[in-house]
């Protein structure tokens, strides 16, 4: 797309940008910093950038967006932590991230991707994803105080 670009490489992330919007956000506010870092060391993460020009960038390029795949890279992925900063959000890089993720040659031929969203239905069902249809075989444990139980 042009003016912006998806790397998976970690060296480029720019944790101070995830941290800000996922410790406020409605899945994860309150997460611990250590606890992301370990969180993004241990997942196959995605990050959305804006470019000028690549070939000219003197300092690193700003993140904008971001993605983490929790998998075995073999059968099995959960999609979490999708954010589009809300300045550039409207311009499609959801769905470029998006077809970032299920290109990506890592993910493919898995038996399944799960992902929870309270509100982004519509996006994800464009690609492949649709509501669980035998619900009572999917059990979890659910702690969604644990980051405030911790402070």
């Amino acid at each position: 797309m042009k003016g912006y670009f998806i790397s998976t490489e970690a060296s480029l992330f720019d944790f101070d940008t995830i941290y800000s919007f996922l410790s406020e956000s409605y899945w994860a506010k309150g997460i611990p910093s250590e606890t992301l870092k370990k969180a993004i060391e241990n997942s196959l993460c995605f990050a959305v950038f804006a470019e000028s020009d690549r070939s000219t960038i003197q300092h690193p390029p700003k993140q904008i967006g971001f993605a983490r795949m929790v998998t075995d890279k073999a059968t099995f992925a959960y999609l979490a932590d999708v954010f589009i900063l809300e300045a550039y959000r409207g311009k499609g890089l959801s769905k470029f991230l998006m077809e970032n993720i299920v290109s990506h040659p890592d993910l493919q031929g898995l038996r399944r991707i799960m992902l929870a969203t309270k509100d982004a239905h519509t996006l994800y069902t464009k690609y492949g994803f649709e509501p669980l249809e035998q619900v009572d075989r999917i059990m979890q444990i659910w702690n969604p105080s644990v980051y405030s139980d911790l402070n």
